[in-house]
């Protein structure tokens, strides 16, 4: 098993604490897990740009038809194809990738509550199987995402 350390400082550059840090391992088993979880969210993003965004985007009839049928029009369906692909583009941005599965799975709360109450249950499953591995995106990333704050203020400040 090999590990990789780094030295971190803490406090204001300052030099006012410092520590030996373990990083996270370099194991084979660390790097097929890393491998599924990026593989994981390449087949989520195709799958929600392609297969879930793009009909709505296009206005395919059996996305026009549902979206008729809940009275949301094709605004709402080109807002829900907008915000899905934009998801599905965030999921391969690692410092996006937590935030983008949250915001899916938020989603997908939202499809599976619609298909509960609109369409009476008939595909209440499919957002809850989806939700389960943009759960596990979101917790797995969440460093990256912890990255996020520290990138806009940084730009900010140009």
């Amino acid at each position: 098993m090999f590990e990789t350390t780094a030295t971190v400082t803490s406090g204001s550059g300052s030099g006012s604490g410092s520590g030996t840090v373990i990083a996270e391992s370099a194991t084979a088993r660390g790097r097929r897990a890393r491998l599924a979880l990026r593989g994981l969210q390449v087949l989520l993003a195709l799958f929600y740009a392609f297969a879930s965004a793009l009909p709505k985007l296009i206005a395919h009839p059996s996305a026009a038809e549902g979206f008729n049928e809940m009275g949301w029009g094709s605004a709402g369906m080109y807002s829900i194809g907008a915000l899905e692909l934009a998801g599905a583009i965030a999921l391969l941005i690692p410092v996006l990738s937590s935030v983008a599965a949250v915001s899916l799975g938020a989603l997908m709360v939202g499809a599976f509550i619609t298909q509960i109450t609109v369409f009476g249950g008939e595909n209440a499953a499919t957002p809850v199987i989806l939700i389960l591995p943009l759960a596990l995106i979101a917790w797995a990333r969440r460093r990256d995402a912890a990255e996020l704050p520290r990138l806009i203020f940084r730009v900010r400040r140009s």
